[in-house]
């Protein structure tokens, strides 16, 4: 399946999702159309309305999910860490050292996966999230398969963002405002992975143009990037992906 295939088939699945029993079903065949190992996602922190902590969804070996809760894993685990410095995806081999290498030794001892990468997530209403991915391919592979699906995972994340906050009841109700057939047009197109100059030659129009309409999609579904602003619109059923 080529790679506007493979984001279709996962947002499809993952709008099919109306109870929180079905994401861990729904996770392991979106980890099928991206040959990934597993796929996990962990509500590090619910926001001040909820007390439901910690919230997560997995397709970890059960025993090793047991464990990491049971033993309170949370507190040493260097990719919780991630929240605090960064904003973008971290691959784990930026954290696989000194104290934090007999935490990952443990981790792929139990079948979680020879490499990972991590997307943290912040919600309207203080939520703190990762959403992450792991494999079990060579390092090579890994790259590679890093760089080709990255920017579709960052939807992906998102759009399981919004499904988890509906799951938690965190979501915050708000009525979007709609969006221009421009606006749809544009987020599509980033959807199927497009730059905004190639959007520009699509549309016949410039590619300030687009950015524009870009940046006034983002503000009418209060999204900090393009990537969250598909996720809410497909979520919305606002566009078609």
């Amino acid at each position: 399946m080529n790679d506007t295939g493979r984001l279709s088939a996962s947002l499809t699945l993952l709008q099919s999702i109306d109870h929180s029993d079905q994401m861990e079903n729904v996770m392991r065949q979106i980890c099928k159309l991206f040959s990934l190992k597993h796929m996990t996602f962990l509500v590090v922190r619910a926001g001040t309305a909820s007390t439901q902590y910690p919230y997560y969804c997995t397709t970890y070996p059960k025993l090793w999910a047991a464990t990491y809760v049971a033993e309170n894993f949370f507190d040493i685990d260097p990719v919780i860490d991630i929240l605090r410095w960064s904003r973008l995806p971290v691959d784990w081999s930026a954290l696989d050292s000194g104290r934090s290498r007999q935490f990952f030794d443990e981790a792929r001892l139990s079948d979680v996966g020879s490499h990972g990468m991590t997307i943290p997530l912040r919600g309207p209403h203080g939520e703190r999230c990762l959403f992450s991915v792991s494999s079990d391919h060579s390092r090579a592979d890994w790259s590679l398969l890093k760089t080709s699906s990255t920017p579709e995972l960052s939807i992906i994340s998102h759009l399981l963002h919004e499904k988890v906050l509906s799951a938690l009841d965190l979501a915050t109700g708000r009525p979007w405002r709609a969006l221009s057939p421009r606006e749809r047009q544009c987020l599509e197109h980033i959807a199927a992975g497009f730059i905004p100059k190639q959007i520009a030659a699509k549309l016949s129009i410039s590619e300030s143009s687009v950015r524009l309409y870009l940046r006034s999609a983002r503000r009418k579904l209060d999204a900090k990037t393009s990537h969250q602003a598909v996720a809410r619109a497909s979520f919305c059923e606002m566009i078609n992906i």
